[in-house]
This record gives C-alpha cells, structure tokens and sequence, in this order.
C-alpha cells in the first residue's frame, strides 16, 4: 500500500453518548483535501452502566474519585478498542492494513470559557494502540483549545473537502447531542459553529418519561404540541445570543436546565417533546438565517437525520432551503463524524494543521491531536 492510498480507522461517540461509531476510509492522494471513499462503518452500543456514568458525568455531574477517572478512562479506551476490531472483523480487513486510528474519545466536560479553559475527552488512546497494534492518534480538541479556540466544532475543513459546491450556498447541520452548522458559500472562507441542544435533550426527556433511549421516527413528539410560552422561556438563554466562535455540550443543555424553566407546572410530556424539537429547529433556523441568509440548500447528518418530525420543523423554519441528508450527496449521514476523525489522524500524521482558526477561534492552525505509536 503505497501513501497515496491509505485506509484510516476513525472512532467517536458523540454528545448523546449513544454508542461508538467506527468508520474505515480509504484517502487518495497526499494532499488535505485528497479523494475521501467510505469503506465500511459500524456503529457499537455502550455497556449500560458505562453508558450511565457517561451521561452522568457529561451533564455537570462529579466523580467521587481520582481512583473512578482513571479506571473510567481506561474503560473507555477498552470500548474503543473493541469497535475498532469489530469493525476490522466485519470488513475483513488486517490490522497492519490501516495507517492510523483517529479517536475522537467521549467528551465528559466542555469548558473553553471557563477562568482556565479545557476541553476533556476520555478513553486513553495508548490502550486503543496497544490492543489493536494500530498508531492511533487522540485528544484532538485540547491543543485548539490551548490556543485560546473552543476545541470545537472540528469537521467543517472535512464538511468543505466532501460537500462543498461552487454554484450553490450550501450548510452542512450535523444533529447529534448538540447541533452545530458548517457555512459552505461558493466562495468565501467556510465557518462553522454549534448553535444548541439536539438529540441530548431530546433522546434524555424521552428516557425519563417512555424508558426507551431515543425517540424512534419522533413519534412521541409527534404525540404532542410545542408550548409556546416554554418555548420563549427556553429561547431566553443568554447562550444563543453568543455570537460564533461558539461551542456547547450536555454540561451546558441537560435535564436540570430544562427543568429548572419548566418550574413547578404540570406539563404533558409529549408536549414537552415537542416543544423541544421546536427549539432545535427554532435555533438552527435562527442561526442560519442570522450567519448566512441566501442559503439555498442545508444537509443533514448525525442521529437527528432519522427524525422526521425534526425535519419537518426545520423545513417549515426554512422555507424555500432544501432540507435533505448528506446521503443524497453520496455520504453516509450516520458516520461524517467518524470519518472526520479518520481525515483528522491523517492530518496530524501528516504534520497539517486540523482546525480552522476562524471557525474555533484559535489563534492560529495547529496540529492536534496526540500520536501512540503501534
């Protein structure tokens, strides 16, 4: 295998900690912005009570000690681990076929506006190079956020590199726990940037009241009606009103936010549902609008891709925008994030820059990432 064509492993799990994704893919070519083909990508669940401390930590919530960090860090790397040689079985693809793993981890804190900035994404990346006998390279945010940016969002130089065009005024909405927008002008420098809760608030409110971990094709949003008065009340966050660079995460949108505006009143909860999807659509739409009026076509990837109810109310918030999945363009909605991470590794290993200073706010390109040798 020659350094034009190189297959690259990439893992993450996302904000609503839902499972793992991994994603092979082959590069051509030695540049940034060479040929990226999908290979193969599965998606594996987390043990349940791993799951739990996840969330709960993701959230605001504390350890009780050092001792549980260190362990649930070393976990993690295990679980990353395990889907990456899943994912090479399922593909029937050797170890020393792949360069390099990328492994974005599992983000349990986000903090790039605190007194002392940080970003921290645990599963330890030495144990995922020494199980899979793969250089793996991780804890991609931290060296961003060093350099005075929020770490985040990371994907839209990969977002540009696949779905850019020169003919349209195009935005790329990836809905996971956290939605965050990537601007794709025809020309121009391309920005990016979170813009609210998605799938965590939703996929939490759905738990607490159904049992059921996500809501299957939005129908128990579909069930109610949005509360317009809760929805004023969730909109006055002072958060939406940051101007981009901006970032946020479950630490920031969780269930003690919301319950905290819905106050001591009786509400149903299929109308909460609802109300929440309507302040996903209702922030996206706002955000977009605001940062790039004129945009003629928004495509979607991550979980929220598979809530039509979502969907329809982003389309009904956008009227005359094309509202689609990035499938129709001929990427995968359900692993653009893996993928990233994959062209990331790449990237680092290559000694190129990952992030885009205008859209993370650093004060320059920087390598990220830390590299364990196989």
């Amino acid at each position: 295998m020659t350094a034009a064509s190189e297959l690259y492993l990439g893992l993450i799990s996302g904000t609503s900690a839902d499972g793992i994704d991994a994603a092979l893919v082959r590069f051509s070519g030695t540049g940034p912005h060479a040929g990226c083909q999908f290979v193969h990508a599965l998606t594996r669940r987390w043990d349940d009570d791993l799951r739990a401390q996840l969330v709960h930590l993701g959230q605001g919530g504390d350890a009780t000690s050092l001792d549980e960090l260190g362990s649930l860090d070393v976990q993690i790397g295990h679980a990353f681990a395990d889907a990456a040689q899943a994912l090479l079985a399922a593909a029937a693809v050797a170890p020393d076929a792949v360069r390099a793993i990328g492994s974005h981890g599992q983000t349990v804190r986000h903090r790039p506006q605190a007194r002392w900035p940080f970003t921290w994404q645990m599963g330890d990346g030495n144990v995922i190079a020494e199980r899979t006998g793969i250089t793996t390279v991780a804890d991609f945010r931290r060296r961003d956020v060093a350099a005075g940016g929020h770490g985040a969002p990371l994907l839209p130089a990969l977002h540009a590199a696949l779905l850019h065009s020169p003919t349209e005024t195009r935005a790329v909405l990836n809905l996971g726990g956290i939605a965050n927008l990537t601007l794709l002008p025809p020309d121009g420098p391309v920005r990016g940037f979170d813009t609210g809760p998605a799938n965590a608030l939703l996929d939490a409110w759905c738990e607490r009241h159904t049992g059921a971990t996500y809501d299957d094709s939005g129908a128990f949003a579909a069930g109610g009606q949005v509360d317009a008065r809760l929805l004023a009340i969730l909109l006055d966050e002072s958060w939406f009103a940051l101007p981009p660079p901006k970032s946020s995460g479950r630490e920031q949108f969780h269930l003690d936010w919301l319950q905290a505006r819905l106050g001591a009143l009786d509400r149903d909860a299929r109308d909460v549902q609802a109300t929440l999807v309507e302040l996903t659509a209702t922030s996206v739409a706002s955000a977009l609008l605001s940062n790039q009026p004129g945009t003629a076509r928004v495509l979607v990837c991550g979980g929220g891709v598979h809530n039509p109810v979502l969907l329809a109310r982003l389309r009904a918030r956008l009227p005359g925008v094309v509202v689609e999945s990035t499938a129709a363009h001929g990427v995968d909605p359900d692993f653009v994030e893996a993928m990233g991470f994959a062209w990331l590794a790449r990237e680092t290993l290559a000694g190129r820059p990952g992030n885009l200073p205008v859209v993370t706010g650093a004060r320059g390109g920087r390598v990220l990432g830390a590299i364990h040798q196989a």
